[in-house]
């Protein structure tokens, strides 16, 4: 095998290595409703508050799809520590759609109710 040759193996190789191990590590932007460690009775809440981050994930070192203000209602299905995993059941007053599935800290809701 010819240098030219082997050096197009050796970058091939590189590049398919490279992509298989991003194609299996775990996006941290995308942690959903598996990140659960325990399940709510799918109760509906309401935001307490202006300019709240909702997350991709449950801690604030996941990316913020946007904001929530008061009054905005979520649907809650199950949480992780204090944070809830939810879905906008209305467009959202920052702009956000109807049915975005998102994370927000628990003390950010003024009330779950069934």
């Amino acid at each position: 095998m010819n240098l030219k040759t082997r050096a197009a193996a050796v970058a091939l190789s590189t590049s398919l290595l490279a992509g298989g191990a991003a194609a299996l590590a775990p996006a941290a932007s995308a942690a959903g409703s598996a990140s659960c460690s325990y399940n709510v009775a799918d109760h509906n809440a309401v935001v307490d508050g202006s300019g709240i981050n909702y997350r991709t994930g449950p801690s604030t070192s996941y990316v913020s799809k946007g904001f929530l203000y008061d009054g905005d209602d979520l649907r809650v299905y199950c949480g992780k520590g204090n944070w809830y995993y939810t879905k906008l059941i209305h467009r959202s007053k920052s702009g956000m759609k109807k049915g975005t599935y998102g994370w927000v800290r628990s003390d950010m809701l003024l009330q779950l109710a069934g």
